[in-house]
């Protein structure tokens, strides 16, 4: 497995991992589609926060981050998403791509990871757990998708970082 910042050419391999997932599941609250047009654009504005795991059958997973909310308060805060292909789950690529995104993260001085997760995707929760983040919230029915209403469960990590918050670079 090879781990490695995210390239324009990236994007279908990664619209073939994000569709199925909106399409078919409630991991994810939005219905609309990914283009390689906008994950392109997305690549271009994060550069190395936007992380994919390749094996010799190609992209199979990736990992980004972007602002947490707008405003200079929030600048070394950071919402993440990682997504996986059903054929790269539980090998071990979500913790190395997690790991590689949480250098990259310290790396641009953020101190806290944010993850907001469907309370339908208790695997996604549990990954989290198990990499260190803590359930810092829960928003009952905040969500809705394919008729049913979606709680959505924030979890966050503090990263280790020396990094002063008022000298964060931005992140998208």
């Amino acid at each position: 497995m090879i781990l490695r910042a995210a390239r324009p050419g990236d994007a279908d391999a990664l619209c073939a991992i994000a569709n199925p997932l909106i399409q078919e599941t409630l991991v994810t609250f939005t219905t609309d589609l990914r283009t390689p047009e906008q994950v392109k654009m997305e690549i271009a504005a994060r550069g190395t926060a936007f992380q994919v795991a390749e094996t010799e059958g190609g992209v199979v997973g990736f990992a980004t981050f972007g602002p947490f909310r707008k405003g200079p308060g929030y600048a070394a805060t950071a919402e993440h998403t990682i997504l996986l292909a059903p054929s790269a789950r539980g090998a071990g690529i979500g913790r190395a791509l997690m790991t590689r995104l949480e250098q990259v993260a310290r790396g641009r001085g953020i101190h806290v990871l944010v993850g907001g997760i469907s309370g339908a995707n208790t695997a996604g929760a549990l990954f989290h757990k198990r990499m260190g983040f803590v359930q810092t919230g829960l928003m009952p029915e905040v969500g809705r998708k394919n008729g049913q209403w979606l709680d959505l469960v924030l979890m966050q990590k503090i990263l280790d970082t020396d990094t002063a918050p008022d000298s964060a670079q931005p992140v998208g």
